[in-house]
């Protein structure tokens, strides 16, 4: 929407004053920052809505600056790379990147990505928990959805927001089996474009935390040839 708060933090002056432009003239407010550690600090003054965030940093490089805010914020993260390999990907999303875009990138599928993200932080911040099914419970894992909290019997479960939905979703629908894109169209939307192997990731984060052994899960199981389910 505009009239909302975008950080762009990209060293290539050029690029930077292009980006600034584009979203300045969709009725974005954009801050700029040229180097990582100028970066962090203003996310952390100003909490803009969506931070654009390029991986070949000076300072501090991109993926330790995703990996500092993901820790302390909840802000939608869109990685820019130069070298479109496969391990920059996986790396962003690991350290909690939402979506990535590989230069060179039309402007127009950046604008669009850029607008997806903010529209589904949009939804899910003025989203009201619903009056019923507030507690979810499944042996015992204990998914509070009113205070967004979560337990591992007496153990409270540190979630990143996605990582908190995708168990909140499994947990909720025990025993049925989820494709990738169900996952991706339920929690990130029909108009995500990046990579379905995101939902993976998340996967495998979660049986970090909840299974004893996540390389022998128990309770979020594989189905090969469809996806995931939850076993209770």
């Amino acid at each position: 929407m505009p009239g909302q708060r975008v950080l762009i933090v990209e060293d290539e002056e050029n690029l930077l004053q292009a980006l600034k432009y584009n979203f300045q003239r969709e009725g974005y407010q954009v801050l700029t920052a040229a180097d990582g550690e100028q970066g962090l600090a203003s996310a952390r003054e100003t909490s803009p809505d969506l931070v654009i965030l390029d991986v070949m940093l000076p300072k501090l490089d991109g993926f330790e600056v995703c990996r500092i805010l993901r820790r302390e914020t909840n802000v939608p993260i869109l990685v820019l790379t130069a070298k479109g390999e496969e391990v920059d990907r996986v790396v962003g999303l690991e350290l909690g990147a939402d979506d990535y875009v590989t230069k060179p990138f039309s402007m127009r599928e950046l604008l669009a990505r850029a607008r997806a993200m903010l529209r589904r932080s949009r939804m899910a911040s003025e989203a009201s928990p619903s009056p019923r099914g507030e507690l979810l419970k499944a042996g015992d894992i204990e998914i509070d959805l009113t205070s967004h909290t979560a337990r591992l019997g007496r153990t409270s479960l540190e979630l990143k927001p996605r990582e908190f939905d995708l168990l909140a979703l499994l947990v909720a629908n025990k025993g049925r089996a989820f494709t990738r894109d169900q996952v991706l169209e339920r929690l990130w939307g029909h108009d995500y474009v990046g990579d379905a192997r995101t939902v993976d990731v998340h996967i495998r984060w979660l049986r970090e935390k909840v299974e004893a052994d996540p390389g022998r899960p128990k309770r979020i199981i594989t189905i090969r040839g469809v996806g995931y389910r939850f076993e209770a």
